[in-house]
């Protein structure tokens, strides 16, 4: 595996163009280290679901497990809606032949309720997409929850669950935020470089959703790649709110984050923020672990700043959209002769 070619550094001295090459060295040593990583991320969560049951009959078992079976698909496919795909429903009907295991939840309080957890086996998961002929947009990073009640403590999961319910029936999984040591929500709501890079850090995601619950009124902030998007809403109840939430989330990642290209496409990718080896090495990582991503070559170093060659099977401003979602980048300004532009965050 090569790190591809280095060309049109003609205005750089002598000195940068060394240290360059030396970086480049350096950085093939770290990156047969940093790609087993990065395709070793995987887990088996997001091939196994909990969903609400009325009873333990058969028949109930049965409909969840094609309910819960739905939900894995879109999720693994990267949110991308199946539902029209030739031989969906057929999938679902099948889908008690794929579980690996399952077992009951009681919930308690004056409304006991009984929901059954249920893990796919991952390999069937796959070829099921595969059949359905939907190409790997890979598994989109988890979505930080942060939502308070009319600006208090940020609302527990447990209080989440219409939020989540939605979300994740759209293919997102909702993760809420570490009670003793919360983020900055005023920083996150300005999309504050140094506050991502914290939630990166922490929670392996660049996707926040932020909410504000104001009796039968709610305001929404939703950072994606270092971009917020705000909105309000209003319902009969706070479920209500929170159910509107997830679904919108849905719809407006997917607009940005779902894009299924036709062909492969060929564009050029600039990068900031590459201030050493190990950040060019981990860049590459990722670059090379992204599903959509074929090939990947180096073409321009200036500044902190690498331009690169890239084959995927995504238009490169959806592409780019992606690999910020993850965290470990942001969106950034259009730069002359690139597709797609992105900031690398340390």
């Amino acid at each position: 595996m090569g790190l591809g070619r280095l060309s049109q550094v003609s205005p750089w001295n002598a000195a940068r163009v060394m240290r360059l090459s030396r970086w480049l060295i350096l950085s093939f040593l770290l990156l047969l280290v940093a790609l087993p990583q990065a395709h070793a991320q995987g887990s088996a969560l997001p091939y196994t679901v909990v969903v609400p049951v009325k009873d333990t009959s058969e028949a109930e078992r049965n409909q969840a497990f094609a309910t819960g079976l739905g939900q894995v698909l879109v999720r693994v496919a990267g949110g991308q809606d199946l539902r029209g795909k030739s031989g969906y429903d057929e999938a679902l009907k099948g889908a008690s032949g794929i579980v690996q295991q399952y077992q009951y939840q009681r919930g308690g309080g004056s409304a006991p309720s009984i929901s059954l957890q249920v893990s796919f086996d991952q390999g069937a998961v796959d070829r099921t997409i595969a059949t359905l002929g939907v190409p790997s947009a890979g598994m989109k990073p988890p979505v930080l929850a942060i939502v308070r009640r009319d600006g208090g403590d940020p609302l527990g999961k447990a209080a989440l669950g219409a939020l989540l319910q939605s979300a994740t029936a759209r293919g997102y999984n909702v993760i809420t935020a570490d009670e003793s040591n919360p983020p900055d929500v005023e920083a996150l709501q300005k999309a504050d470089p140094a506050a991502l890079t914290d939630v990166t850090r922490d929670y392996k995601t660049g996707l926040v959703l932020i909410g504000n619950l104001n009796g039968n009124n709610a305001d929404w902030t939703l950072v994606s790649g270092g971009r917020a998007q705000q909105w309000k809403d209003q319902a009969a109840s706070a479920d209500a709110l929170l159910g509107n939430a997830g679904n919108t989330l849905g719809d407006r990642l997917g607009k940005q984050l779902n894009v299924i290209g036709a062909s492969a496409v060929d564009g050029k990718l600039w990068v900031s923020g590459i201030a050493s080896a190990t950040d060019y090495a981990n860049l590459l990582a990722v670059l090379r672990a992204d599903p959509a991503v074929h090939q990947v070559n180096t073409l321009q170093a200036q500044g902190d700043g690498m331009l690169f060659q890239l084959k995927a099977d995504l238009p490169l401003d959806t592409l780019a959209a992606n690999l910020a979602a993850g965290g470990r980048l942001l969106q950034a300004a259009q730069h002359s002769g690139a597709d797609a532009s992105l900031r690398w965050l340390h």
